[in-house]
């Protein structure tokens, strides 16, 4: 009796801390969004705005220099597929450099930690870039550029792959760069060289048979090539291991965990 007694307390206890910290990611959020945005002018609404302007840009620029179908799929839809997640990627990794340098002040509260800092910044990107590739997509397909989706199933899970995997670098690189000013200084060229790794304006099956493994060794390649049999369906003949995906994104989310957890006293209270 003592014992299922103790399993409930405990069970309570863990339900009540997990409702506590979502409750503080949501409050950091939403100071971040006052914080960047401002509360005049569309305030919160640029971070659908921003996403969206690149996007459909992009997009747009694609859709108009480029042949309308590149090896049978439609040009707008590989774009918007592939610079959706990388937008995402990006931004993640963009916001996560000196992020707990500048919120330390916050750390004196005790619920607030670095993982929470971070897991409310990488939130509010892939919330926004989701948010804002829906509605560049639902304009695509009204407009008549794309069709929608064939395999939901399959979109959404590299969809929620990708959001993973950004997370965990955004959490490595928060830490590193309170760790090391040479990461903040080599963030921006690594994004750059890091391109024709993310599987973003290219597909697996694309590639010469011999190079298709080095390929996929990235896990934006295997989740993007997912959202894009999500969107394609077999035409795509895409090319991803589930299992190499979570091997990974686990490994990344526990070194990233890791890392927070070994960074406040590297952290720069202004």
């Amino acid at each position: 009796m003592r014992t299922s007694e103790a399993r409930q307390s405990s069970y309570q206890n863990l339900k009540a801390a997990f409702g506590r910290q979502l409750r503080v990611i949501y409050a950091l959020i939403m100071r971040e969004i006052h914080t960047r945005y401002g509360r005049e002018n569309i305030g919160f609404l640029w971070v659908l705005g921003e996403p969206i302007l690149f996007c459909a840009g992009v997009a747009i620029l694609w859709t108009a220099i480029r042949p309308s179908h590149e090896h049978g799929l439609p040009m707008t839809a590989i774009v918007i597929t592939g610079y959706v997640p990388l937008t995402m990627w990006r931004h993640c990794l963009g916001q996560s450099i000196k992020a707990f340098e500048s919120n330390g002040s916050l750390l004196f509260h005790r619920q607030v930690t670095p993982v929470t800092i971070i897991l409310a910044r990488s939130g509010l990107e892939i919330i926004g870039t989701l948010m804002a590739g829906l509605l560049v997509a639902c304009g695509a397909i009204f407009l008549g550029f794309m069709k929608p989706p064939q395999y939901y199933g399959m979109l959404y899970l590299g969809l929620a792959f990708h959001a993973i995997f950004c997370t965990a670098t955004a959490m490595i690189f928060a830490s590193l760069s309170e760790m090391s000013e040479l990461i903040e200084k080599v963030m921006g060229v690594f994004s750059y060289l890091s391109l024709p790794f993310t599987g973003a304006f290219t597909m697996v099956s694309w590639l010469p048979p011999k190079y298709r493994w080095y390929m996929m060794l990235s896990p934006s390649v295997d989740n993007i090539e997912m959202i894009r049999e999500g969107q394609f369906g077999l035409n795509a003949h895409s090319h991803y291991n589930i299992a190499y995906c979570f091997g990974i994104n686990l490994f990344l989310m526990v070194a990233g965990f890791y890392l927070c957890l070994r960074v406040r006293k590297y952290i720069l209270v202004q």
